[in-house]
């Protein structure tokens, strides 16, 4: 096959939400100064799912979208930095609970490009012959790494998983990947330890982001043979609204494209940002089918990836 395309999508989040009101008898904040700083209003919380059970919850909806079953998955990759367990990885567990019988089980860490990473290694792999049909996930349980007493943390992150099926096509419906990192800069997210907290370096880590990495996504553009004006949706990573509006007005967007905000309901869920946003759009048939869609991840690493891919 000459390349491979985005099949369906599906998500899952808690039914726990925590609001800004609560949040502000945790920490000295308020409702008005996260949605000034970041844009969140809500962020969903998970109190009984583990990562694995909100990638699993999250696939099962993608798979029953894609007209295809358990049995035709040959390949599992799962984007997360914040699973528990170190074995067996997250790809192992989906794929057992799913039934999916001998598949290439990887768990992917570059933590909020994930996604991206986990999307281009689906289609490599199949334009290389060993997949056929993949799933890639990414799922975040951000919550049980977060320092509710810190509150430059405590009011960015979130759970939830989002899920695409990726299967082989004549036409290429995933552009080629632009990805890289800044490793000398790794230190401004971090999460460390036994029992960490995540850490950041807020302000470093957005004048990266709005300044450094508009060019990169420009290329994955180039490289699909996409340009910027003609792109129908822009889906970023959920890390901040401020970021997201720096990107896009850099990016030279067109007056209808449609630029992904669900940080706004829910929260920064790292590798599960993007797939969890797309999923949404498309439910919504806010995108129409087959148009071009720019994807960027962009996080601790710091690392960084992007591609063009067609909405199913």
């Amino acid at each position: 096959m000459s390349g491979s395309r985005i099949v369906s999508l599906g998500h899952y989040q808690p039914s726990r939400v925590l609001t800004n009101a609560e949040l502000a008898g945790i920490i000295d904040t308020n409702d008005a100064w996260i949605q000034d700083r970041v844009g969140i209003a809500e962020r969903r919380v998970a109190e009984n799912e583990t990562v694995a059970d909100m990638a699993t919850f999250a696939a099962e909806k993608a798979l029953a979208n894609s007209g295809l079953n358990a049995a035709d998955i040959d390949s599992v990759f799962v984007a997360t930095c914040s699973s528990a367990d170190r074995c067996p990885n997250v790809a192992s567990r989906v794929s057992a609970r799913l039934g999916i019988n001998a598949p290439g089980a990887v768990d992917v860490n570059t933590a909020c490009s994930g996604f991206c990473y986990g999307l281009a290694l689906a289609d490599h792999a199949i334009r290389a012959g060993a997949s056929r049909n993949a799933l890639v996930i990414g799922s975040e349980k951000l919550t049980d790494l977060t320092d509710w007493t810190d509150r430059r943390t405590a009011i960015i992150f979130a759970d939830g998983a989002g899920a695409a099926v990726v299967s082989a096509s004549d036409e290429p419906a995933v552009g080629p990947v632009v990805w890289g990192s800044a490793p000398e800069r790794g230190d401004s997210i971090v999460i460390e330890g036994w029992r960490p907290y995540i850490q950041q370096e807020g302000q470093a880590v957005f004048r990266w982001a709005t300044t450094a990495l508009t060019q990169h996504a420009k290329l994955a553009c180039e490289r699909a043979g996409v340009a910027t004006t003609d792109l129908a949706a822009f889906v970023a990573h959920q890390a901040n609204s401020r970021i997201i509006d720096g990107i896009a007005k850099r990016l030279d967007l067109g007056p209808d494209t449609v630029i992904a905000k669900d940080i706004t309901e829910s929260g920064n869920t790292s590798a599960a940002s993007i797939p969890l946003a797309l999923s949404k759009l498309v439910e919504k048939r806010a995108v129409p089918s087959g148009a071009p869609v720019l994807l960027f991840g962009f996080g601790g690493g710091l690392t960084y990836a992007g591609q063009v891919v067609r909405c199913p």
